[in-house]
């Protein structure tokens, strides 16, 4: 898939299910889990144990599921993600070197960005999509609401904070998806061994999504 094709999947859907657990066999379950509930999308952090042998073992083994990696810092982190098979990369924050290399290399980055001058940083070094984060502390669907009206060519994924309260509220706003952590895959639910309930927390953030894109679309007729 291309850079833009791995982004027009991840905008349809509108899930990015983070991945941050404390083990690889914790994070092949979970991915796993979420990907039986609907969501043919997961992001392993660089904070699992074992990630990048993650990374290698989803895409090599299950190569319908879009792999990404998440809290990418460094370019030398970039190139060992790439060479994983990671489709697409995402970090905290901004990195422009890691920007340019994904360019280079015909990978999907979508950086962090917090204020209108990194998400102006990064438009300009070409990214189509970026990560508001941490967006609820910030001010959670109002900020994203805020940054649509300068950037209405940029799509924000909201990430930080996101839960069953706020999700239809973020899409609302605008955002084109949602980073989504241990409210979709619980700790408990991995620790137990419980992929039914990840299955169902799949199930019913994609049923909002669809729900609020209804809402939207209803009120644009």
């Amino acid at each position: 898939m291309t850079p833009d094709e791995v982004r027009r999947r991840v905008e349809e859907i509108g899930i990015i299910p983070a991945i941050r657990v404390s083990s690889s066999d914790d994070a092949l379950f979970a991915a796993e889990a979420v990907s039986n509930g609907g969501i043919p999308i997961v992001e392993v952090t660089m904070t699992v144990p074992g990630a990048l042998e993650v990374v290698a073992e989803l895409a090599r083994q299950h190569p319908q599921l879009i792999v990404g990696a998440g809290t990418v810092l460094d370019l030398e982190t970039a190139r060992r993600c790439l060479d994983a098979g990671a489709r697409f990369l995402t970090s905290p924050g901004l990195d422009l070197s890691v920007v340019e290399f994904g360019r280079a290399e015909k990978l999907a980055v979508w950086p962090g960005v917090l204020t209108p001058s990194e998400v102006m940083a990064a438009r300009k070094a070409g990214c189509e999509l970026v990560k508001v984060f941490p967006c609820a502390q910030v001010g959670g669907p109002k900020y994203i609401h805020a940054l649509m009206r300068p950037f209405p060519d940029i799509g924000f994924i909201a990430s930080g904070g996101v839960t069953q309260t706020t999700a239809v509220e973020f899409i609302l706003a605008g955002a084109a998806a949602l980073g989504i952590g241990s409210e979709l895959i619980p700790p408990e639910s991995i620790e137990h061994r419980h992929p039914d309930r990840i299955r169902e927390l799949a199930r019913r953030f994609l049923g909002m999504v669809r729900t609020a894109r209804e809402q939207l679309a209803e009120a644009e007729e």
